[in-house]
């Protein structure tokens, strides 16, 4: 019994674009999976100095201390407010200086280390 693609496509066309579609979907999370991994093994990605370009949860992960942390320093509510905002567009829509924003987040990341 041999293998023939053009009549196993003839009979399950259905089936066959299901199954290239999960092949897909696999690839493109181990590809993003081994990316995140490779990025955040890196030391220096760790405990990296806080800049106005980085988001709450960068800086979470960053500093290996729950986002509820950041997230409460800067009054952010859950799911509130867009996942990508940085320290800049925080600081722009308070009308305070991002310098007083990383004072802050790093009093909070203290605190919260020192607590553990």
């Amino acid at each position: 019994m041999s293998f023939a693609l053009p009549a196993f496509w003839k009979r399950h066309k259905p089936l066959l674009l299901a199954f290239v579609l999960a092949v897909a979907t696999t690839g493109f999370f181990a590809v993003k999976l081994v990316i995140a991994t490779v990025y955040w093994s890196d030391p220096a990605h760790r405990d990296q100095h806080i800049e106005g370009w980085m988001t709450p949860g960068y800086i979470a992960h960053s500093w290996n201390v729950p986002p509820e942390v950041i997230g409460t320093e800067l009054g952010l509510q859950p799911g509130g407010t867009p996942k990508r905002i940085t320290l800049d567009d925080i600081a722009r829509e308070r009308g305070v200086a991002v310098d007083t924003l990383i004072q802050q987040i790093e009093a909070a990341i203290a605190a919260s280390r020192g607590r553990n």
